[in-house]
């Protein structure tokens, strides 16, 4: 195996892990949305409210995952790298609507919102080092 190979093999594992997270999370987001959102004090009260996190954690978090699994095992080239910086700045983003929130709303305790914001760090910074390495 050369270098490079080997790079490739490391970045596709990072990615990975990234695309079984989003993967996860998206499938309980289909399955069980208000299990999902109930760390966050949210009530989903009715069909309509339901149906939206089935879309945006449920049916985005699925979407993504396959495709960062497709970049990670199939994809090459600018392809790859342009969907794995799509994920990574959705990620970033995600964390820093976090900050935004809390610097907005003040203190909170670690689970979830500290919890997330470091996973989504973590991932966009795994995501990042696929595209820079």
């Amino acid at each position: 195996m050369r270098f490079g190979d080997s790079l490739f093999a490391m970045s596709a594992l990072g990615i990975g892990a990234v695309a079984l997270f989003f993967l996860g999370m998206g499938l309980f987001g289909l399955v069980a949305p208000t299990a999902l959102i109930r760390p966050f004090g949210i009530e989903l009260r009715v069909p309509e409210a339901r149906g939206e996190v089935r879309a945006v954690y449920g049916g985005f978090g699925v979407g993504f995952g396959i495709l960062l699994g497709w970049a990670a095992l199939h994809a090459s080239g600018d392809l790859r790298r342009g969907i794995v910086l799509a994920a990574a700045v959705a990620l970033a983003g995600m964390a820093l609507g976090r900050l935004v929130s809390r610097a907005v709303e003040g203190p909170s305790a670690f689970y979830p919102a500290w919890f997330y914001f470091w996973v989504e760090v973590l991932g966009a910074g795994l995501l990042a080092a696929a595209v820079l390495g």
